[in-house]
């Protein structure tokens, strides 16, 4: 649990979480989660991925031990370090770190992080690179970002910088 958080304890914040996660994403939907899913035990885990809408993909981040655990990672479509998505033709390179250079980035291609949780708030301009998004939830409500709404972010920060 994390005190900079507008939550008083774990519990509401997890119940919260839960809320704009599904009030989100439905049943149906796909989501990519870009890494640190869970500091809880297994169980917790479980349990927490049991009340979430959506079919859950696992981008690695550096805290995910817990998907060591076999019946932990069952509960994801599928883990991985990396990932290149194509979407409503854009090339979308996740991974939890922010990085400088991926593939395609010259040619439009979409970069979406985690890892820095508050600490950048941004979402990728403090690197110059307009093309990557911190999807992270505290910079984004505490709730999953589509991409609709990421697309919508870049589409008014190109309004107000010209």
């Amino acid at each position: 649990y994390e005190p900079d958080r507008p939550f008083k304890t774990l519990e509401e914040m997890n119940i919260e979480m839960i809320k704009r996660w599904n009030n989100k994403v439905s049943k149906k939907d796909n989501v990519y989660y870009c890494g640190d899913l869970s500091f809880g035990s297994k169980e917790e885990t479980i349990w927490l991925l049991s009340q979430l809408n959506g079919n859950i993909f696992l981008i690695e981040g550096n805290h995910d031990y817990i998907v060591r655990d076999r019946d932990v990672r069952e509960k994801f479509g599928w883990v991985k370090p990396y990932y290149k998505l194509k979407q409503d033709n854009k090339k979308i390179i996740l991974f939890h770190y922010p990085i400088q250079v991926w593939d395609s980035k010259h040619y439009g291609s979409l970069h979406f992080y985690g890892h820095v949780h508050s600490n950048v708030s941004d979402h990728g301009l403090e690197y110059n690179n307009t093309n990557s998004y911190n999807v992270g939830v505290d910079v984004n409500n505490y709730e999953p970002v589509s991409l609709e709404e990421i697309l919508k972010f870049w589409e008014y920060e190109k309004s107000v910088k010209y």
